[in-house]
């Protein structure tokens, strides 16, 4: 119903964003008044642990924090010419050289290329083994998306943060365009949407790694259960050399150990807002 009742300017963007909040609440509702977590809800975990992969460019502090996988965010693009293309390609081989050929090495790309220069670029990092390049195009640009399919049939590529609702990926789904679906929990329009998109997903056979799936209690607990999620993003919230338990967080949001977590098993979320927290966001 909420979906349908956008239809007149579009159920996407900042709609999706309240439909997102809505669906979660409803979920944690049906959680505490279950008192069950809503991972059990949706069937029970699919896994002993997660997965969890770090992203941002400490990436020494990362491989400390004993991460087995890290993005890092592209900083130069098709405006930047040959020298942003070879800076480009000189972060990668350091960060390479720097985490080993055991962890995986994923790129970050924020929509910000068009098809020849991602064509070029996957090329020149072909030798480096990125485990997936992301966001490449602009996310609505699909006849972009076949494209570059076609053009680097060998690299894993991943996209959907910038995809709301069910339909995109049902679109891309059919055609294969991407190997990677990344769509938003908060942005997606919620948890019942990422089930549909789990579901849309493994029938194709393509992977889910949510959008910051492994930052809140939401993301978290359907990383968990849903059997098409293997892995978790994770942002490290403090600077290098403070542990991420002593950063100032929502308590019932777990933390990654070695690159593993679990989430909490309270009922619903497990998310525990109080005043104090709401505080500095009412006037």
């Amino acid at each position: 119903m909420m979906v349908r009742m956008g239809a007149p300017f579009g159920a996407t963007g900042l709609h999706s964003y309240a439909i997102s909040a809505i669906d979660l609440a409803l979920w944690d509702l049906k959680g505490k008044i279950l008192d069950r977590p809503v991972y059990e809800l949706l069937g029970g975990p699919a896994r002993d642990e997660l997965f969890c992969y770090s992203t941002g460019g400490d990436t020494d502090w990362y491989m400390e924090l004993g991460f087995p996988a890290t993005k890092l965010p592209c900083p130069y693009g098709p405006a930047d010419g040959i020298d942003g293309l070879q800076k480009n390609i000189e972060l990668i081989a350091r960060t390479r050289e720097e985490v080993g050929p055991k962890v995986e090495l994923m790129l970050d790309c924020w929509m910000a290329f068009d098809v020849e220069y991602a064509v070029r670029l996957a090329e020149e990092l072909r030798p480096y083994k990125l485990k997936w390049m992301e966001e490449m195009l602009r996310s609505e640009d699909f006849d972009a998306h076949a494209q570059l399919r076609q053009r680097i049939p060998w690299q894993t590529l991943a996209t959907g943060e910038h995809w709301y609702g069910t339909v995109p990926f049902q679109h891309a789904a059919s055609r294969h365009l991407v190997d990677i679906f990344q769509p938003d929990i908060h942005w997606v329009g919620g948890l019942t949407a990422l089930t549909k998109i789990c579901a849309i997903a493994e029938a194709a056979g393509i992977s889910v790694i949510p959008h910051g799936g492994g930052i809140t209690a939401y993301g978290q607990h359907a990383c968990y259960a849903l059997p098409a999620i293997p892995w978790a993003e994770c942002f490290v919230a403090t600077p290098p050399g403070v542990p991420p338990e002593e950063a100032v967080r929502i308590p019932g949001v777990a933390t990654p150990k070695n690159g593993r977590m679990v989430p909490a098993d309270r009922p619903g979320f497990g998310v525990e807002i109080t005043e104090e927290h709401l505080a500095p966001f009412v006037y």
